[in-house]
């Protein structure tokens, strides 16, 4: 700081000394990193907190099901009782009651979730490795490849998915891998448009010529440079596809075309229930609830990520 002419060199010294440490303070400030500021943000959101932790319990109810099946129902998702069928809630050892086989809803609960849930997983990620580069190189290059993959896009988009899936699965008796396979394939092409505009925007900024200019091949252009920028509106998108893609299973399997009993899934439990339900109404509630709370959890948690990663979204 330089001295003021007509102050003193005490008085000089004594402003140095008070504004040193307030200089050292905004130095040693480093600004938040985008990961930190969209964490802020997403923790203001209490609903979407909330479920979060919602999404959580039900993924470790879910994959923690041969847990359940050891120390708390005794059972396995397949153990008949015939004698103890259409059990109510809370009555002869079962929790959640028992189906008309006499077999622990609780547990078959749990299994039925984990293949819910695996399903919808595989089939994000599948999609996401299809759409995702089909995508970027569309919008990276643009011209004749450009016109080729968004004409193969169109192509796909004109297929109506769901009487496919059910063709398919007449043909065929997939299992679960297989039908998250074939839920992926008809899929991944809202993420591949969604991609392609991303990339779009992105490949004339500076930083992007600045690869170029230092020699980087388009591989990492691409995969190194592109990519990394739209993860976040990739992670929106797999949190909103995957309480889709668990409506697409449950919907398949209750219609009995989807993962075979005496696999468990939330959607073949509904099926069983259905001629029991004037009876047994739980038997059809229970499946029904566990469908409806995940699909809204993911659905809220899809919705706070979106806010929180993008901060235009929550100014």
């Amino acid at each position: 700081m330089a001295d003021v002419p007509g102050r003193s060199p005490a008085t000089a010294a004594t402003i140095r000394g008070a504004a040193a440490p307030e200089l050292s303070r905004v130095a040693l400030t480093r600004p938040r990193s985008y990961l930190r500021q969209s964490w802020d943000r997403f923790k203001r959101d209490r609903f979407a907190l909330a479920a979060l932790a919602v999404t959580v319990v039900i993924m470790l109810f879910s994959y923690g099901a041969p847990l359940i099946s050891e120390f708390i129902t005794h059972k396995s998702y397949s153990d008949q009782s015939l004698l103890r069928g259409l059990r109510p809630p809370f009555t002869d050892g079962y929790i959640l009651g028992s189906d008309n086989l006499g077999r622990d809803i609780l547990t078959r609960l749990a299994y039925g979730g984990r293949v819910s849930m695996t399903v919808a997983l595989l089939a994000v990620a599948s999609a996401l490795a299809i759409g995702l580069p089909l995508g970027a190189i569309a919008g990276f290059y643009g011209r004749w490849i450009d016109s080729v993959i968004m004409r193969f896009v169109d192509i796909m988009l004109s297929i109506p998915g769901l009487f496919l899936l059910i063709f398919i699965n007449t043909l065929f008796q997939v299992g679960w891998l297989g039908l998250s396979l074939v839920i992926a394939s008809l899929s991944w092409m809202g993420l591949a448009r969604l991609v392609r505009g991303e990339v779009l925007s992105l490949k004339h900024r500076d930083f992007i010529e600045a690869a170029r200019v230092n020699g980087a091949s388009d591989f990492r252009i691409i995969f190194l440079h592109m990519v990394p920028n739209v993860t976040p509106i990739i992670i929106v998108w797999a949190t909103l596809a995957v309480p889709v893609f668990i409506i697409v299973e449950a919907t398949l399997s209750f219609l009995g075309l989807g993962v075979r009993i005496p696999t468990p899934s939330w959607g073949n439990m509904l099926n069983e229930a259905q001629q029991f339900i004037a009876r047994s109404w739980w038997l059809a509630f229970i499946p029904g609830f566990m469908i409806y709370i995940t699909v809204l959890a993911i659905n809220i948690l899809g919705n706070g990520l979106r806010d929180a990663l993008d901060p235009r979204l929550s100014e």
